[in-house]
């Protein structure tokens, strides 16, 4: 029974062919395609408005070098809010609860802002691993700190995101269990059970699209500490 709840988590195969690539691919093909025509659908209209607020909040804090990253960083949280949310459907497969696709995302990302503040300022992008007035003897030590810190920031975009998405399903999966074993010996148990479940459900597809936003947020000050 434990091991079967991390059978959702394992890469889907058909005739011993990996899935992954098509579950990567269909959030794509859910996107509205642009049009000549100055007025569009309301779903068209509806997600142009919702990309113009992402860039605004995204692109705040960042100055204006950074925001040839704008259109980049608003597709990839697009990309990650749809492949969350289908996620939460029954029968369906989340790429992003594989640690290796996020990490996928996240060092090749993170790795562009830090070349591109070596190029721009390295001056001001190694000043970052000392701060002023530090004693001499902690130099050393804060160098090393500041390193690892710097070296964990990737890994921890993965973690979070593989963490909070894989903890959810698994409430959901063992919930839905105790609801289905209750219902024939405890009737009114399993009704609160469920509403339990109800809630925790909502609860994750708030957390679905939070998460993609705050992996998206931190790319972001990333890229403004090195613009």
């Amino acid at each position: 029974m434990n091991l079967s709840f991390f059978d959702q988590f394992l890469s889907p195969t058909l005739f011993g062919l990996p899935l992954m690539g098509l579950a990567l691919l269909l959030p794509w093909l859910l996107f509205p395609k642009p049009t000549n025509h100055w007025l569009n659908n309301r779903l068209t209209t509806t997600q142009t408005w919702l990309f113009g607020i992402s860039i605004k909040q995204l692109m705040l804090p960042v100055n204006t070098k950074g925001h040839s990253w704008s259109l980049m960083l608003t597709s990839l949280m697009m990309f990650l809010i749809t492949m969350n949310l289908l996620g939460l459907l029954p029968y369906t497969f989340t790429p992003t609860t594989q640690l290796s696709l996020n990490l996928g995302l996240a060092v090749p990302l993170w790795l562009a802002t830090v070349l591109m503040g070596l190029r721009n300022q390295p001056t001001a992008a190694l000043g970052h691993m000392l701060p002023e007035g530090t004693p001499t003897p902690l130099i050393p030590i804060l160098i090393i700190i500041e390193t690892i810190s710097l070296f964990i920031r990737p890994l921890a975009l993965g973690v979070r995101l593989t963490a909070n998405l894989t903890a959810g399903h698994l409430l959901i999966q063992l919930i839905s269990t105790a609801v289905l074993v209750l219902m024939p010996m405890m009737p009114t148990v399993s009704t609160l059970t469920m509403i339990i479940l109800l809630l925790l459900t909502l609860l994750e597809v708030a957390v679905a699209m939070i998460q993609a936003y705050v992996f998206v947020l931190l790319l972001s000050l990333y890229l403004q500490e090195n613009v």
